[in-house]
């Protein structure tokens, strides 16, 4: 079994100022609500967060965002938040964008163990400059590093005791390949089950990869609302 935390706050008390966090989720969908508002409340700062974006003005990482606990933000998409264009053009926030796919492989190697690898994402641009491009094949490639973290925090539907992770439909987007990327996973829940009671053909995240889990109610709320007439 793994460890079973009933206080988010306790639950990333050793986040220290200075770490380096990856953050599951896609816009607001997945992310992990409540171990976020742990952080804000911790005080933690000077952050190195990789994450998809960087929330909303008002929710998600937005907040961390907001409360100026964010040293460098590593992401692929950051067009909702205000604060977050605040930031960068007052040269308060350190920015690096990566094209979304490379993104995705980045921190799925660095789970792998996969220091590097080559991508044709971003040749002949301002993402390959000062890096190692290759020819294979008659076409040419950048190499990119692989990304890995201090603490991956991640939100899963379900888990079982021994920390196996099942996720609900789109909210699963970046969470896997996040999870096994940190050195010290914890995973927020909606459910807890006993050991056991998970399809073994049906788990997404192996428990190997996750070191706490803690169980909570999300708010869910809607990014980017559109209704009909």
């Amino acid at each position: 079994m793994k460890p079973i935390y009933t206080s988010f706050t306790e639950a990333v008390k050793d986040i220290q100022d200075g770490a380096t966090i990856m953050v599951g989720g896609f816009g607001l969908c997945g992310i992990p609500e409540n171990l976020i508002l742990a952080l804000v409340e911790t005080g933690v700062k000077d952050l190195t967060v990789i994450s998809n974006n960087c929330g909303v003005d008002e929710w998600g990482l937005g907040l961390l965002l907001k409360n100026k606990q964010i040293k460098k933000m590593i992401g692929s998409y950051v067009g909702e938040n205000k604060e977050f264009e605040r930031q960068v053009l007052s040269g308060e926030l350190e920015v690096e964008l990566t094209p979304q796919g490379t993104l995705a492989e980045k921190i799925r190697a660095g789970g792998a163990g996969i220091p590097a690898f080559y991508t044709p994402a971003g040749v002949g641009t301002p993402i390959a400059e000062g890096k190692e491009v290759r020819d294979f094949n008659g076409k040419e490639y950048v190499l990119e590093e692989a990304y890995s973290a201090d603490f991956s925090l991640v939100r899963a539907d379900k888990a079982d005791k021994m920390g196996n992770l099942i996720y609900n439909k789109t909210a699963r987007n970046f969470n896997p390949m996040i999870a096994a990327a940190g050195k010290v996973t914890i995973a927020e829940v909606e459910e807890l089950v006993e050991i056991g009671d998970l399809e073994p053909n049906q788990i997404q995240t192996p428990s190997i990869y996750v070191q706490r889990l803690i169980v909570g109610k999300q708010e869910k709320k809607i990014e980017r609302v559109t209704t009909r007439d």
